[in-house]
């Protein structure tokens, strides 16, 4: 399943090299490092004006939907990170995520209908969630600069590259056909519409109702992702988009 996409790992290794030379480092005694807070700021003004225009009001008519049909497809599209979730363990070193992810995966695509179902979390068997930004972090790449990227919100110069890694990283992309691929595409992003409707009192709270918007997704980004990769000590904040990525802004 992730044989393909592991033989590419020493190109990707290679490339961490580049991404930890390249990792703008933090100014000492800061508290976040955002030497591109000017253009940080007109992307996030994007994000919040293309929220406002299409997901948020996508969110509120898909959450009326039954959850007999929201539930299927959160469940198969949690299904098809599967796989990406299996490469990134292997390349962690975490065998033993690897192989509960790997079963949980063949459990998920065989007794819950192609992953329209979860038996593997009713059996005990919950994902383990991780990303090439947290392979990188592993790696010891330091996490860079603060960024927001279009569309994909809240990030980091480590986990932008780490993104864009997961994209080509992925089995599911190596195998499917064009047609495949766009239900694929379709599936998550309707998975995103979802979750954007479900933790709407939060998003809201930060994109809308926040004195300043930008530097609250900023503190709350940053300190659950480090905090979610062990790079700091505290209490992870809830993040509305964790089955995606680590990105409060993710559905952008």
């Amino acid at each position: 399943m992730a044989t393909k996409s592991v033989t590419a790992a020493p190109i990707f290794a290679t490339l961490a090299f580049a991404v930890a030379a390249g990792c703008t480092a933090p100014i000492p005694g800061q508290e976040y490092n955002d030497p591109y807070e000017g253009t940080n700021r007109r992307i996030h003004s994007f994000n919040v004006a293309l929220d406002s225009a299409l997901m948020r009001p996508a969110s509120e008519v898909i959450l009326k939907f039954p959850p007999a049909v929201t539930d299927r497809a959160a469940a198969f599209a949690d299904n098809l990170a599967g796989p990406g979730l299996v490469v990134n363990g292997v390349l962690q070193g975490r065998l033993d995520h690897a192989a509960k992810n790997t079963l949980r995966f063949v459990i998920n695509s065989t007794l819950g209908l192609f992953g329209l179902f979860d038996p593997a979390t009713e059996m005990g068997l919950s994902a383990e969630p991780t990303d090439f930004g947290e392979t990188l972090a592993v790696w010891g790449v330091r996490e860079g600069a603060y960024v927001e990227l279009p569309i994909f919100g809240p990030s980091t110069e480590r986990d932008a590259f780490g993104l864009l890694a997961d994209f080509f990283l992925d089995p599911v992309g190596s195998i499917a056909t064009a047609q495949q691929l766009q239900y694929v595409f379709g599936v998550r992003a309707l998975n995103m519409a979802i979750d954007r409707g479900t933790y709407a009192d939060l998003i809201d709270s930060i994109l809308y109702e926040s004195v300043d918007g930008y530097a609250q997704g900023r503190l709350l980004y940053l300190q659950n992702r480090r905090f979610t990769l062990g790079e700091s000590a505290g209490d992870a904040y809830l993040d509305p988009y964790a089955d995606l990525y680590i990105d409060p802004y993710e559905e952008f």
